[in-house]
């Protein structure tokens, strides 16, 4: 008797993996070349341009929660279609916007269908990993994300050396093409589809919320938080420090790192469980945002960067994959949606207080306490790992008492 395992990379995990890997390279080309649009063609401000990754970001938070609805109403798979194919749609108009606050209210508009996107995404490549297998499943299909983080900017950062913003919105434009039909390929398990409920007069919490998925949603919402100070401060603080022509290379870095240690802990995190994974990159995280602190050479730098990307790379998929475990499967949407809105709350919230601290300590301030909010965070899973463990034994013994 053999014990085979059920494959990962099927037709529908690839076209999931790629849509989502297209979708966040059109997401971060933007974030990183919209802010110099603002300033060389609209003749904006620096605050002008940040506002612009802000509205997007607002606009997700604001629809997540309903996007575990919209999911259960008209399918996932219906949902991934209307949702891509207007992520697209609105990629296209780019082109032909001329006034800041047409740009704004796009980018408001784009942040609603990113927000179902991406919340369809996750709970798709969820239902087609194999169960035993959904933390390494998981982690390769977090990767999509981590390395648009550098292609991204790359791409976009590259073309405006020799070409003009209009060919850098028409190349996202003709790239999420790709995403659309990579959409179209994905199965969805028909016993993972969720079908309409009976209609009700009033919009309950558990229409917006799988309250299973809260407390691990909260934990990612606080290491989103430390996070948010690597994500909008690290070229900042590079400049600071005289290494502004090394940063572009402390993502690279990140990336490196996060790829080459995912296979040994996705696969951990299935056979030994999440303690395994999650404690150990925490305090890597915390180690590596320590060493960010101290820096002042560009090894520094990108040594710190190594730790990052080890400890942090690790911890979104692992905390996404409880997340969903810990509802049955057609609540796989909403725990979706539910870790999703306070991850990126963390991410939200952690950019403007840290940004308000800046003003008034260092950037080595910010690091060492934003290793201090991990460390708590670890502190927190662990007794939140206790807690589950308890219950197990409880139920367990009342079950056979």
């Amino acid at each position: 008797m053999t014990n085979k395992k059920n494959p990962i990379w099927t037709k529908s995990f690839v076209s999931i993996s790629l849509t989502q890997f297209v979708v966040f390279i059109t997401f971060y080309t933007l974030l990183t070349t919209l802010p110099i649009y603002v300033i060389n063609n609209m003749g904006g401000n620096e605050a002008q341009g940040g506002l612009l990754a802000t509205i997007m970001l607002v606009a997700a938070i604001l629809v997540r929660p309903f996007s575990g609805k919209i999911l259960e109403r008209t399918g996932k798979k219906n949902a991934l279609l209307m949702s891509v194919l207007l992520f697209a749609v609105t990629t296209f108009l780019y082109m032909w916007i001329n006034e800041y606050e047409a740009l704004l209210a796009l980018r408001f508009f784009h942040g609603l269908s990113f927000g179902v996107l991406t919340t369809a995404t996750g709970a798709i490549a969820a239902d087609v990993i194999p169960p035993e297998r959904r933390g390494e499943g998981l982690g390769y299909f977090a990767m999509a994300m981590n390395i648009a983080v550098v292609v991204g900017p790359f791409i976009g950062l590259s073309l405006l050396q020799f070409a003009t913003f209009q060919t850098v919105f028409l190349t996202l434009s003709l790239s999420m093409v790709l995403g659309v039909i990579c959409s179209w390929l994905v199965y969805v398990p028909q016993q993972a589809e969720e079908f309409p409920a009976p209609v009700r007069k009033k919009l309950s919490f558990h229409d917006l919320f799988e309250v299973k998925a809260l407390p691990i949603a909260a934990i990612s919402g606080l290491t989103g938080f430390a996070y948010s100070g690597i994500l909008s401060f690290i070229s900042l603080y590079a400049n600071s420090l005289g290494l502004a022509s090394i940063s572009s290379y402390f993502f690279v870095v990140f990336a490196l790192l996060m790829i080459l240690s995912r296979p040994y802990l996705g696969r951990a995190f299935d056979v030994k469980g999440p303690s395994f994974v999650i404690l150990p990159c925490l305090m890597i995280f915390a180690i590596g945002l320590v060493s960010l602190s101290f820096t002042q050479s560009a090894w520094g730098l990108l040594i710190s960067a190594g730790l990052i990307g080890l400890g942090y790379g690790s911890l979104l998929p692992s905390f996404q994959t409880m997340a969903i475990q810990s509802a049955s499967n057609h609540r796989s949407g909403h725990a979706t949606a539910t870790f999703f809105t306070l991850y990126d709350s963390g991410i939200a919230l952690g950019s403007y207080v840290l940004g308000l601290l800046i003003t008034f300590t260092s950037f080595s301030a910010l690091y060492v306490m934003s290793a201090v909010i991990v460390l708590l965070t670890a502190g927190l899973f662990h007794l939140y790992q206790s807690r589950r463990r308890q219950h197990s034994q409880e139920a367990h013994t009342t079950l056979n008492g």
